[in-house]
This record gives structure tokens, C-alpha cells and sequence, in this order.
């Protein structure tokens, strides 16, 4: 995605390493954007597993300090692994606009983008998957934003069965490394994310970094004022 382009190129004149890693959603080597006509096999924390792997990865060509990153639904991705789950690299976090979460929210936004009641659909989803019908597809259902796409009951289940750890800011008391949130003042996407971070930062493990006339994606000039909070995020204590 742009966003991601864009800082890494950023990051690459500051000379900062970085690995900027496609997850799969199933598809062996995937590369672009996901083709919505495609079955969606993949689960939300299929990421959760792929971090891992690409961490180990990278822990075999030597690496031996990581600060993970993500943007979005990739921030809340990020947040949950660092939440649940252990490795040595992993000493920092990124987390530019991670998602938000709420059921009526979650709801709302099912409504209008899939035209269906998000209750109903899950209710369908849960028996198919009970009956062991769960990897078979619910044909035009919907996926977050593929309209009426093809989708297994497990795939939507993993987006949509309500879980409070799909709203990043419930998950950062939860993180023991030191953590950077970075929001826009124009973002509408990522709901009272600034609100909510703000009051919750402190010197010790959170910071919370508000960008001025940012909205959701960062790009150009802004990626530079993202760039910022994360080198602030690197450099060494008391520095």
C-alpha cells in the first residue's frame, strides 16, 4: 500500500532498516492488493501467526533488535501480537491509526457496506461452521470491503464473532514494550482513537503522537512527521 511505500522509503534516507512484510491471506507469495473475487479463506489472526514467522525469520539472519509496525487494521494485528505473545527480537511498537472497535460500530458498518444485518449473517456463519461446513464457502456474502464475495464461515467469523481485542486501545495495557501511537487530526476511519490514547499515554511505556492536518493513509510530506515519531521511538534512553 501506499502508506507503507511511502515510509519505507522515508525510513530508507534516515537509514533505518526495514522489512515490509505482504501477509499471505492465504494466497502462496501473494503480491498487490487482494482480489476480491477470490474465495476469502484467511482469518484475522492468520497475521498473528505470520509476525512470528517473519520475526523467527529474521532472528536467523541475525537480527537482534525489532520494532514492529502497523497501520490500521495491521496496527491492531501488531497490538495483539505484542499483547499475547512472546519473542526476543520484538522490542518496540509502532501503531499508526490502529483500528478501533465497538459492536454497534461493527454493525453499522456491515449494514452499509454489505446490506445485510451483521447479527443474522453471524448466527448463519456459526451453525455452518457447528455443522463442519466451516472452510465451505457462504456464497455473496461479503467481506469487509468485497461486496457480496465469497467467504467460509470460519473466514467471516474471525472479522466479525464480536472480540473487545479488535479495538487496539483496549490492548496496549497489555504490552510490555514501549509502545507509540500515532494518529491524524483528519482521520475519520479509526473513531476516538485520539481521545481515548491520549489520557492513557505516559513517560514510562506509551506515547501518543497527534500529526496536524493527517488523515487516515499519511502520505507525502506526512510520512516525514511519522518518520519523526518513530525515530523519537529508536533513539536510545536519556538521548
Amino acid at each position: 500500500m501506499e502508506t507503507i511505500q511511502g515510509l519505507q522509503d522515508v525510513l530508507t534516507e534516515r537509514e533505518i532498516n526495514t522489512l515490509a512484510i505482504t501477509l499471505s491471506l492465504g494466497i502462496s507469495d501473494r503480491k498487490g492488493m487482494y482480489d476480491c473475487a477470490k474465495t476469502h479463506r484467511h482469518r484475522h489472526t492468520d497475521a498473528l501467526d505470520e509476525i512470528a514467522l517473519w520475526l523467527d525469520w529474521l532472528k536467523a539472519k541475525g537480527a537482534k533488535d525489532v520494532t514492529l509496525f502497523g497501520h490500521s487494521r495491521g496496527g491492531n494485528q501488531a497490538a495483539w501480537f505484542a499483547a499475547e505473545r512472546q519473542h526476543d527480537l520484538l522490542q518496540r511498537l509502532a501503531l499508526l491509526a490502529p483500528a478501533t472497535w465497538n459492536a454497534e460500530r461493527a454493525a453499522s458498518g456491515f449494514k452499509k457496506n454489505h446490506g445485510r444485518d451483521l447479527a443474522v449473517v453471524i448466527k448463519e456463519a456459526q451453525a455452518l461452521a457447528a455443522q463442519g461446513k466451516g472452510d465451505e464457502p457462504m456464497k455473496g456474502t461479503g467481506v469487509l470491503y468485497c461486496p457480496e464475495a465469497d467467504v467460509t464461515p470460519n473466514s467471516f467469523l474471525s472479522y466479525y464473532l464480536p472480540d473487545d481485542r479488535f479495538d487496539s486501545p483496549a490492548l496496549l495495557d497489555k504490552i510490555k514494550q514501549s509502545v507509540v501511537v500515532i494518529a491524524g487530526s483528519n482521520d475519520t476511519v479509526v473513531a476516538g482513537l485520539a481521545e481515548r490514547v491520549e489520557p492513557m499515554a505516559d513517560a514510562k511505556n506509551l506515547r501518543f503522537v497527534l500529526i496536524e492536518d493527517a488523515d487516515h493513509f499519511f502520505l507525502d510530506l506526512i510520512a516525514e512527521d511519522v518518520a519523526d515519531a518513530i525515530e523519537e521511538l529508536l533513539a536510545p534512553e536519556g538521548s
